[in-house]
């Protein structure tokens, strides 16, 4: 197994990150620098992302000095990430598990099976290279009778038995063995080896929440769920064992008792449409409410080493904010741990109906060892858990509003454990935000939504209700906005740079721009790997064409994400989106990002494709390594971190899909139909949080429809949502290449017109058809047409996409 070393391998004598950025040197496909603290950065990132489910009689720390047999090939080939855009990046080294045991110091790995598997493994490759979308979701079991397993009991007392899983873009998990549920080889293997030994510890090394109903069918002492932690996956995993690094990852979606019972059950993966029918009732929002008795591992759940105790709660109260304070201390007397504590609301029920716990607020501690304290603070706004009425139930239409009654604010480590420690009462309504109807339903494809109901004997109880379907006109909407031309003056010789250095304003620099110059800013390079930027981008966008450069717009590079750079060389490979989030740690994941800003700016990426930040809605869904959480809050504030760790030199972030993507099935022309409630709660808020504490520089839309729409043309959501209310002012793309359409309000405007007026700036990577490497010319020919697109909606593409170059044009041009 290749290591790279301190001083970074494949670069001669250069090592540092100043002389790679200043052009000095090259960097070739075998090359391997990556920064310093990188390596570092990500086995932290990884460990503190592992999640403890079970460790009955402390099984886990391991003893250092006992001899451990593990079993599972994927002790090998292990699954450091996802599949597809998001996680094909080439890391210079890679640590399985099997060699991170026998590197760390006082582990005994049982030779005899090691090396039996390492021979099997060598017989049964698996294959390096899968065509795309037909990735394996896990690999075949080496075959081991009762009588080796029993064998090698009596070599070891602890058997370490690791199971994988994979799935990615273009390939959802599927509800059979070897995906979502253990095949028979796996479990044979549990039932053998919980029997033959003493001590029965299980790693799952997976992206994706998969079936774990067969952690209570055996006799098993600890199971940990490794999220796939990319290329320190196995290091960090013996962190975490050995007690290095102390458990104390926390789950980010509920782990249901079988997959039936999850409300999304039913209205996933249809190749078409698929029907939000369990509206805002995501996750823990809907078992919390509805089944609590179904839940195998609850929302924010993760064990510890030791033992926490939570005292001296204080709950500062005004009228519509919670303040708490709260002391946690380690009370155990062996072990260093950290915990995390998680606010909820508990909203009155009203005439809208709410979950019964919503996340509000976490915070979570450093190392705490045995006696120490530490004192945090969590701030609920009450305005950051309004409903939204989509219905006019409250008697405001397309308003957040809070209903009166008591909203109780409940302190704990996981959703299930969160007591009341305090209340907020709300005399009469208050309308937090008047909104507009954005992205509604459409009357043709409405549905009935989950509803909660109060029942008789004052619980809450699961009913249906019509979804409220759109009443506004797009076009007149659409009309309003239109942007006003600046008056063109011809080239005057105004640089991107004068406008870098305050010379001239950038009204006056696009005054100087043609048609043809206008267009090129409204589309990428047309191809993937352009030879404008680093090899194996995922393409280039701002000065592709001469005339542009020649004014000082330079072409900036984007690449995929957000598992690392996605490029010819060498990259590092972070853990994925749901390992950082089971971290609960924003500032280590900015910290992390921020690193890879420092490596994106010496390989040359001006743009990375990331977050991934779409809601976990049904375990499935093949990205959801990829995305953080089933919570738009945890979203929200992991994918902020995200960005300010990118963007942090200059650099662009671009959170991604927007929106509501959350399946790989036909996903180019599947249509996600979901009430304007629960795509203002669930499935937006996570974006909007984001974009008010980060401001992204980008944005990239999704391949599916929302509503109706496809999310490249979707006035709705980019024009009247994001830029209207959320106030982004930043640069919109396309996921790459679009599905052809005509407005159906200006049947002048085709592709590329119509999603300039939807105010999606840049269609990526260019060209309509992968094998074409040119536009369709469907923007400048609606120019002269009645009702087509306007010179002031191409100045405005051209301002978001310059002020996208600003930031990467030095001052003195």
């Amino acid at each position: 197994m290749f290591r790279v070393s301190e001083r970074g391998a494949g670069i001669g004598d250069v090592t540092s990150a100043d002389q790679l950025a200043q052009g000095r040197v090259r960097l070739r496909s075998s090359d391997t620098w990556i920064p310093e603290a990188m390596g570092e950065a990500c086995r932290r990132a990884a460990a503190e992302g592992v999640v403890l489910l079970k460790n009955e009689n402390a099984a886990l720390p391991l003893d250092g000095s006992a001899t451990i047999a593990v079993f599972g090939r994927v002790q090998q080939d292990y699954f450091a990430v996802g599949y597809g855009s998001g996680g094909d990046v080439r890391p210079p080294y890679q640590w399985n598990l099997i060699d991170a045991l026998r590197d760390r110091d006082g582990l005994q790995v049982d030779a005899e099976l090691a090396e039996r598997y390492a021979a099997w493994c060598a017989e049964h490759p698996v294959d390096p290279e899968p065509e795309w979308g037909t990735w394996p979701r896990s690999h075949p079991e080496m075959p081991l009778g009762a009588e080796e397993i029993a064998a090698a009991a009596e070599r070891a007392g602890t058997a370490l038995v690791v199971v994988g899983r994979a799935a990615g873009e273009a390939r959802e998990q599927a509800l059979e063995p070897g995906s979502f549920y253990l095949t028979e080889d796996e479990r044979s293997l549990l039932a053998h080896v919980s029997e033959a030994f003493e001590r029965t510890v299980v790693v799952v090394d997976t992206g994706n929440v998969i079936d774990l109903a067969w952690t209570r069918e055996h006799d098993l002492d600890a199971v940990l769920v490794a999220w796939q932690g990319g290329m320190e996956s196995g290091r960090a995993v013996v962190d975490v064992l050995t007690g290095a690094v102390p458990a104390q990852g926390r789950l980010t979606a509920t782990i249901a008792e079988s997959y039936a019972r999850y409300p999304s059950a039913g209205h996933f993966g249809g190749p078409d449409a698929n029907e939000y029918v369990e509206d805002v009732y995501v996750g823990y929002r809907y078992f919390e409410t509805f089944a609590p008795e179904h839940v195998l591992f609850p929302f924010g759940f993760g064990l510890s080493y030791t033992t926490f105790a939570v005292d001296d709660v204080s709950v500062v109260t005004d009228a519509t904010t919670a303040v708490v304070h709260a002391t946690v201390t380690n009370v155990g007397s062996e072990h260093a741990g950290a915990e995390v504590l998680q606010a909820y609301v508990r909203a009155p029920h009203g005439v809208l109906g709410r979950p019964r716990r919503q996340l509000a607020a976490f915070a979570k501690t450093r190392e705490l060892a045995p006696g120490e304290s530490q004192r945090l603070v969590l701030r609920v706004a009450l305005e950051d858990v309004a409903a939204y009425d989509d219905a006019g139930a409250t008697g405001h239409r397309s308003a957040s509003v809070l209903e009166a009654g008591r909203y109780e604010i409940l302190l704990g480590t996981d959703v299930r454990a969160a007591s009341v420690v305090g209340a907020v009462e709300i005399e009469s309504l208050q309308v937090v935000r008047r909104l507009s109807e954005a992205a509604a339903v459409r009357p043709e494809h409405a549905f009935d939504r989950l509803v909660a109901r109060t029942g008789d004997d004052g619980t809450t109880v699961a009913d249906k209700a019509a979804v409220p379907t759109a009443t506004v006109p797009r076009r007149e909407r659409v009309l309003a906005g239109l942007p006003a031309a600046i008056a063109r003056t011809g080239d005057v010789g105004i640089t991107l740079g004068d406008v870098a250095g305050g010379r001239a304003e950038l009204d006056a620099f696009v005054a100087q721009l043609d048609d043809d110059e206008l267009e090129a800013l409204t589309r990428g390079d047309f191809t993937m790997d352009s030879a404008l930027g680093a090899a194996g981008n995922a393409g280039a966008l701002g000065g592709t064409s001469r005339s542009l450069r020649d004014k000082g717009v330079r072409a900036l590079t984007t690449t995929d994400g957000p598992a690392g750079i996605r490029l010819a060389t060498h990259t590092a490979l972070l853990p994925c989106g749901t390992a950082l989030a089971s971290t609960w740690n924003p500032e280590l994941v900015e910290r992390l990002n921020a690193l890879l800003a420092d490596e994106m700016a010496v390989k040359g990426s001006d743009v990375l494709l990331s977050p991934g930040m779409n809601i976990q809605r049904d375990p499935l869904c093949g990205r959801n390594f990829e995305y953080f959480s089933e919570d738009p809050l945890l979203t929200g504030r992991m994918a902020a971190a995200t960005v300010r760790g990118i963007q942090h030199a200059g650099l662009a972030a671009c959170p991604k899909h927007f929106a509501a993507n959350n399946q790989e099935t036909n996903r180019e022309y599947n249509d996600s139909r979901v009430s304007e409630r629960a795509l203002r709660e669930i499935y937006l808020r996570g974006f909007e949080i984001c974009v008010a504490e980060a401001a992204p520089r980008t944005v990239m839309t999704s391949y599916n429809k929302i509503n109706g729409v496809w999310g490249h043309y979707h006035h709705d959501l980019v024009t009247t949502v994001l830029r209207g209310e959320w106030g982004f002012t930043g640069a919109v793309m396309t996921d790459w290449w679009l599905r052809e359409a005509v407005d159906p309000d200006f049947p002048a405007l085709t592709n590329d017109a119509y999603r300039v007026r939807a105010g999606v700036d840049v269609n990526m990577p260019g060209a309509w058809r992968r094998e074409d490497r040119h536009g369709d010319g469907s923007l400048l020919a609606s120019l002269a047409a009645p009702e087509g697109i306007t010179l002031g909606e191409l100045q405005r593409t051209a301002r978001h996409v310059l002020r996208l170059v600003l930031s990467r044009v030095p001052a003195d041009g």
